[in-house]
């Protein structure tokens, strides 16, 4: 027979979001985790709780670890150190409580400055009125570099007719684009990064700057599948596409640069880190900084660098198999 505060616990988990919305209103949901500064719902980033994975055992829903202090626990436990009980039945009366009470939402609100706002909000509509890359010049263009990663779910589109400027004075001119979308680890949109390409060629357009980021895209990303405890980071869409051909079940985020690479924000729950550094000064220095940054977090952290300029440049030069054999020692 099942013991009361089991019960209690897979109850609890059931209904986690809730559970921490009562209990850590100061925290937010990121991805598949809540997020707070600690169990007496201090803001911050420092305590998570696992919203998905089973009722129980490895993984399950309900667990939580503050990376701080190394607490850690069920939901019981939570609801233990927040309300500071002391006897174990005033703990599952607690719980009982919460059950049987109705269920209240919050609406988070974000404080950002007008500015931030509007290219945010372009940037999505750019996003929205553009189509699904497949079967388009997008496609066909990053074929051409080698890429033979699935791209059906990938956070990429096409736009057949994007405004390019030189400059902020230039006459304008309309150029078809690959249109990649740019998320927080909640999984908001908060930018987009456009690949202006040549409309005769699968190429790049022969312009001054072809690649051009709008929004909010310091600390965020390009996703390629959910990162959960690992995952593996690199500059260029290009460059973590071409590990994504190799290795398709590993989750990969672009950082689309150097210097953002450097401030990419660490995903809580992240426990694994590796990072695909380009092979020059910036990337190997931003490469450094990321994984200073990670491993301050207690993430296991693993670089490697390519073998050329960057990753697409090896798998154009090898096959996909030899860049697998290249990487394969990193990522097993």
């Amino acid at each position: 027979m099942e013991s009361p505060a089991r019960t209690l616990s897979s109850s609890l988990a059931e209904h986690v979001e809730a559970v921490c919305k009562h209990y850590l209103s100061n925290g937010r949901r990121c991805g598949n985790y809540w997020i707070v500064g600690d169990v007496n719902n201090n803001a911050g980033r420092s305590l998570y709780v696992r919203l998905k994975g089973p009722l129980s055992g490895k993984g399950a829903r309900g667990k939580w670890t503050d990376g701080a202090t190394d607490q850690h626990g069920d939901l019981l436990d939570l609801i233990r150190e927040r309300e500071g009980l002391t006897f174990f039945r005033d703990t599952l009366d607690e719980a009982r409580r919460f059950l049987v009470a109705p269920r209240e939402t919050t609406t988070e609100s974000r404080g950002r400055n007008s500015g931030e706002c509007d290219t945010i909000a372009l940037a999505r509509k750019i996003w929205a009125a553009s189509q699904p890359i497949i079967g388009t010049k997008a496609e066909a263009y990053l074929r051409s570099r080698k890429i033979t990663a699935d791209l059906s779910n990938a956070p990429l589109r096409y736009h057949p007719a994007l405004i390019y400027r030189e400059s902020r004075n230039a006459p304008s001119r309309k150029l078809p684009a690959l249109v990649a979308a740019v998320t927080d680890n909640c999984g908001e949109i908060t930018g987009i990064h456009r690949t202006f390409l040549d409309p005769a060629r699968d190429a790049k357009a022969n312009v001054a700057s072809p690649r051009r980021a709008l929004g909010a895209i310091l600390g965020n990303g390009v996703r390629f599948g959910e990162a959960d405890e690992s995952a593996i980071i690199g500059e260029g869409i290009e460059t973590v596409l071409s590990l994504n051909s190799a290795f398709p079940d590993i989750p990969l985020v672009a950082a689309l640069s150097a210097a953002h690479l450097a401030a990419w924000k660490i995903p809580a729950g992240l426990r694994r880190l590796i990072i695909a550094a380009d092979n020059d000064c910036a990337g190997q220095n931003a490469a450094r900084k990321l994984a200073d940054g990670a491993k301050a977090d207690g993430v296991k952290v693993q670089t490697f660098v390519s073998t050329g300029k960057d990753f697409n440049d090896d798998l154009r030069r090898v096959t996909r198999e030899q860049l697998w054999r290249q990487m394969a020692n990193h990522l097993h």
